[in-house]
């Protein structure tokens, strides 16, 4: 779970997360789940924030079941492929759900 405080710390990243979530037109639910995810499990590293980001829009959009392939959420977010495809099974895994198998 995350503070208030981390919605504070982060905010240049949802902002970022929104305009992604904007390009995708995502709906409601999955902007909200992305949202949770990334905060939820935030890295340390400036760096590895973004990445982090597009992998939690990722699999929030998935959750609500308005999912975009890894691609499409690369080039909204600015991301390789890579960097989502590596990232999106730990963030589910982090907020306790199990990723799809196929």
């Amino acid at each position: 779970m995350y503070s208030a405080r981390d919605r504070v710390d982060n905010e240049e990243w949802l902002a970022e997360l929104q305009t992604a979530a904007d390009r995708l037109e995502l709906d409601a639910d999955a902007r909200s789940y992305a949202v949770d995810l990334f905060l939820s499990s935030v890295p340390e590293s400036e760096r590895s924030k973004k990445p982090a980001m597009a992998a939690s829009l990722y699999a929030g959009a998935l959750i609500a079941s308005d999912g975009r392939s890894q691609t499409e959420v690369a080039e909204a977010a600015g991301v390789s492929r890579l960097s989502i495809q590596q990232r999106w099974k730990d963030v589910l895994e982090s907020a306790g759900l199990e990723p799809p198998s196929w």
